[in-house]
């Protein structure tokens, strides 16, 4: 394990700020820690620019005593607006080492443990991708999941931007990074709760409310169905369904915290680009 947070602080999380909208930009620039000791987990989908992703990464590091990080989907995207043409691992690897620089944690990092209120608890960046296995109702593979949902035109830009290499398919990335990261997992202490942090839920139950419940196909992978009872989960904590919300499964909590899109988040009552509160829970006295 690594280092230990101490003090009054909070763990808070945030995903989906996608800062290549100006107003998105906005809500990070006024974005502050509640007390110098907060750590903020950050679930994904900063930007498809790498220079975004670094502003936006030093910016938040600047202001929180720790700030870990995952990667969305948006940020292994090799988009043609982005100078930096990297694909697949070693994009990944590239914005790990971004990250290093700025003192941001990694899934590649030694998971570190909250100390703070609500603590101790390990926290587990994680970075597992999908393997298509979250399927629409009436069909059994991959191609048949696909040609459903090119015959109703939601289609993840995933297929189009997001490359595997050197894997043969995204799936096979997937299942790599599932198999290695089950086995840091086994290695925390059984005495020790987590919070798995991943730009995907662990779990099917968030895509329920999906208005298009084909999209689910690029929002998980069922081997990862048990892991919120496996490793002892305090809370897990997701983006990239821009569905902001927590849930109860099997008695554990889901977290989605993603910021969204500004046409998603104006419809809101509460006020955009506000971190939940993870630990302490919201619930529960700080």
């Amino acid at each position: 394990m690594a280092s230990t947070a101490g003090g009054a602080g909070q763990l808070l999380a945030i995903s989906d700020l996608h800062i290549g909208y100006p107003e998105n930009r906005a809500l990070v620039e006024r974005l502050r820690p509640g007390t110098d000791d907060d750590w903020l987990l950050v679930a994904g989908d900063v930007s498809e620019n790498v220079a975004d992703i670094r502003w936006t990464l030093k910016t938040l590091a600047s202001r929180f005593r720790q700030v870990v990080w995952v990667p969305g989907n948006h940020e292994l995207w090799t988009h043609p607006r982005d100078p930096v043409t990297l694909r697949g691992v070693e994009r990944y690897e590239h914005l790990v080492h971004l990250c290093r620089d700025l003192g941001v944690l990694t899934p590649e990092d030694p998971y570190p443990v909250w100390d703070g209120p609500g603590g101790p608890v390990a926290i587990a960046p994680l970075f597992l991708l999908y393997d298509y296995s979250f399927l629409p109702q009436g069909c059994a593979t991959k191609e048949e999941g696909l040609a459903y949902a090119h015959g109703t035109n939601i289609v993840c830009n995933d297929e189009f931007l997001l490359h595997p290499d050197p894997y043969p398919s995204r799936e096979a990335w997937c299942r790599a990074r599932v198999a290695e990261t089950e086995r840091r997992l086994s290695g925390i202490p059984e005495d020790l709760p987590t919070v798995l942090v991943n730009h995907y839920p662990l779990d099917r139950h968030p895509m329920d409310v999906l208005w298009h419940p084909e999209f689910a196909m690029w929002c998980g992978t069922r081997l990862t169905a048990d892991w919120h009872r496996r490793f002892r989960v305090a809370a897990m904590v997701y983006g990239h369904l821009h569905i902001p919300r927590t849930t109860h499964h099997e008695g554990v909590r889901f977290e989605e915290v993603s910021v969204g899109y500004p046409r998603e988040w104006r419809k809101r009552s509460t006020p955009p680009g506000r971190p939940r509160r993870i630990l302490p829970a919201e619930d529960a006295p700080r």
